[in-house]
């Protein structure tokens, strides 16, 4: 892992000075990596990390400047060209981590909300990820302003992503013809949630689930029915894949699309004897079997359950006082790194807490995490 990160990041352009700089870059970055990793949660934190840590650093850094202070990592992340450190990022990704072919690739955003500045009139900064449902890890990143400006960062993300093969989730936001172009032309497929915000569609298709799939008698049986109780709630899961989309005009000029799919969701609390019913649309361009797309739209929470609210709660990311822009953004990728590191050891049983505790007091494991998770 680490390996590929040198070789990812060696020539990464430094913005500081050249002559007056007194610590390589890519010593700053594995420094902070392994921080990271090792619970640091600040600057202060990546610092104190190294100054622990040194004479096991100097075993693989160079560290001619000695370490950096706290100040240096501050600076150093927050001049660096945040696109291309994602950029980056996405290469180390592809180079480290095995394709999986027809893995769902789950792009949603989080916002980080301890990154606003009322002094400053900043409001908090909104990430937009991709996430590799099966194997657990980030793919990549894009920042936007407001969780609006979504749809501007999904084409970019996009582009630095290797998905051919595999089936791409979106929510409404990313519900657009343009963004499943956009992943038709990579060879991948769509599976994007259907709202209000596309009107005539939504509308053509809420009339004609209701007309065959919801109505009494249905017209349709389901593909899927399932029923869930267990947390002290009872759920029944039905599904439909229909493949009438030349039934309907108002999505002839959806590219490749092939289906649509009704996900009806009946829950009952226990405590509260109250009966809630939710329907969900989505298009698909899916040619699979209908359970493994209606498995996909499952799997796509999976990037709010194993990335937003690991980074959340195992990471503290939204406890994060870095209000810089370009600092907070590098700092997230910073996790991301971290994470998916921490993630590749599939044999330690322990969670995620425990395995970045373990390599934060073992520098034996920590190398173990380092150096012996290569995919070759």
């Amino acid at each position: 892992m680490l390996n590929k990160l040198f070789e990812s990041f060696m020539e990464f352009p430094d913005p500081r000075c050249a002559g007056r700089t007194a610590h390589r870059f890519i010593d700053v970055l594995v420094i902070a990596v392994c921080a990271v990793i090792a619970g640091a949660e600040t600057w202060i934190d990546i610092a104190l990390y190294g100054r622990s840590k040194k004479d096991w650093l100097s075993t693989f850094l160079t560290l001619e400047g000695g370490l950096p202070s706290h100040d240096t990592f501050r600076r150093v992340f927050s001049i660096i060209d945040p696109v291309l450190f994602e950029q980056r990022f996405s290469l180390w990704v592809k180079d480290c981590f095995l394709p999986i072919d027809r893995e769902v690739v789950a792009i949603d955003g989080k916002t980080v909300r301890g990154s606003f500045d009322r002094a400053a009139q900043q409001g908090p900064l909104h990430m937009v990820s991709a996430f590799a449902t099966e194997q657990g890890i980030s793919l990549g990143q894009r920042a936007v302003e407001n969780k609006s400006n979504e749809i501007a960062a999904l084409p970019v993300l996009l582009d630095s992503l290797s998905v051919k093969g595999n089936i791409v989730t979106l929510d409404a936001m990313g519900c657009q013809r343009v963004i499943a172009q956009k992943i038709i032309a990579q060879q991948a497929d769509y599976i994007l949630a259907l709202k209000g915000n596309q009107k005539k569609c939504h509308k053509a298709v809420v009339d004609y689930c209701h007309t065959t799939c919801i109505a009494v008698p249905a017209a349709i049986k389901p593909d899927y029915d399932a029923f869930d109780d267990s947390h002290g709630r009872r759920v029944r899961r039905r599904g439909w894949v229909l493949p009438c989309v030349d039934k309907l005009a108002e999505l002839q000029a959806w590219p490749e699309l092939r289906n649509i799919i009704l996900i009806e969701n009946i829950r009952s609390i226990n405590h509260r004897h109250k009966t809630t019913c939710e329907l969900h649309y989505y298009l698909s361009s899916c040619n699979d079997a209908a359970e493994i797309q209606i498995a996909a739209i499952r799997k796509h929470w999976a990037i709010e359950n194993s990335l937003h609210w690991v980074l959340d709660v195992t990471f503290r990311e939204d406890d994060s006082r870095v209000r810089d822009k370009v600092a907070t953004r590098t700092f997230a990728l910073l996790r991301k790194m971290a994470l998916n590191i921490v993630r590749k050891d599939t044999a330690n049983k322990a969670s995620l807490r425990g395995r970045r505790k373990c390599a934060g007091w073992d520098d034996e494991y920590m190398e173990h995490l380092l150096f012996r998770n290569d995919k070759k």
